[in-house]
């Protein structure tokens, strides 16, 4: 059961980023986390050690692209980007996302 759990969670976090790099435009890791953190309205806190791994594993796969630049206080950042490949798998992650949330959503109501 915790590896299927730890995939889902890895699935959620590939979807959120990806859809924050396809939102946002190239953006560094920091950028990222506290995007999502914005949008979550304080439900979610991004844990650095989870976040990194995941950009590391994204872009393994092919579904984003980084470069080094200069962040917005002057240090040395990598900046992250989504591919074409991303944008496919972003595509399909949310349609995933949407499917399985209005089946969750049927099975809540069915027990009511």
């Amino acid at each position: 059961m915790g590896k299927d759990k730890a995939e889902l969670l890895q699935g959620t976090l590939d979807l959120l980023v990806l859809k924050t790099v396809d939102t946002m435009g190239p953006l560094h890791g920091w950028a990222i986390a506290k995007r999502i953190e914005q949008i979550a309205q304080e439900l979610l806190e991004l844990k650095y050690g989870t976040l990194y791994p995941a950009l590391m594993r994204l872009e393994l796969n092919g579904w984003i692209s980084s470069e080094w630049g200069i962040s917005e206080n002057n240090r040395r950042a990598r900046f992250y980007s989504i591919t074409k490949q991303g944008r496919k798998r972003l595509t399909l992650e949310a349609e995933n996302w949407e499917q399985m949330a209005a089946f969750i959503t049927r099975v809540l109501d069915s027990n009511r």
